[in-house]
């Protein structure tokens, strides 16, 4: 694609947040079923919920962007949950399972934290108040389960894999 503009790297960014979002729809179910403590398990299909609202989000500003979605697919969330899916496949004691599961769910969302940061930006400085305001909220989202995910990991899942 020919970045020319600020307005093309929206798109861009708009499109490979989509193809991401899109992929984790797939693989939290997957890290849901795979988590062992209630907790995990139950931020994780939370998170999965307002994941497909997020998706939703994409699509409206898509369309109101350029039409339709670009079918294009967003490399480094693949990678993101390639590690996830390795840390699935691992056995042992639950709760280190459940410690790498949130490492891994973390890694995702701070992947996430920084596209919406850039494409809020872009939105911004593009004049889009209606996007700024559909990808903050979306932001925001993301901070939120990161910080849910961080202090589940503090209070609850390190604690229990440390006395392993």
């Amino acid at each position: 694609m020919k970045m020319e503009s600020l307005q093309d790297l929206y798109h861009e960014e708009l499109a490979d947040l989509y193809s991401a979002e899109q992929q984790l729809v797939k693989a939290l179910p997957k890290m849901a079923a795979a988590a062992h403590h209630p907790s995990l398990r139950s931020a994780l299909e939370s998170h999965l919920e307002e994941t497909k609202a997020q998706v939703e989000r994409l699509e409206t500003l898509i369309k109101r962007a350029d039409g339709k979605p670009k079918s294009k697919t967003c490399q480094a969330m693949k990678g993101l949950i390639e590690e996830g899916s390795e840390m699935m496949k691992n056995r042992g004691e639950a709760a280190v399972i459940d410690a790498g599961l949130i490492g891994a769910a973390q890694r995702v969302e701070h992947y996430e934290i920084a596209g919406y940061g850039c494409a809020r930006t872009y939105a911004e400085l593009l004049g889009d108040q209606e996007a700024v305001m559909l990808l903050q909220e979306t932001l925001e989202e993301e901070k939120s389960a990161d910080a849910k995910l961080n202090s589940l990991a503090k209070q609850v899942i390190n604690i229990e894999a440390a006395r392993v």
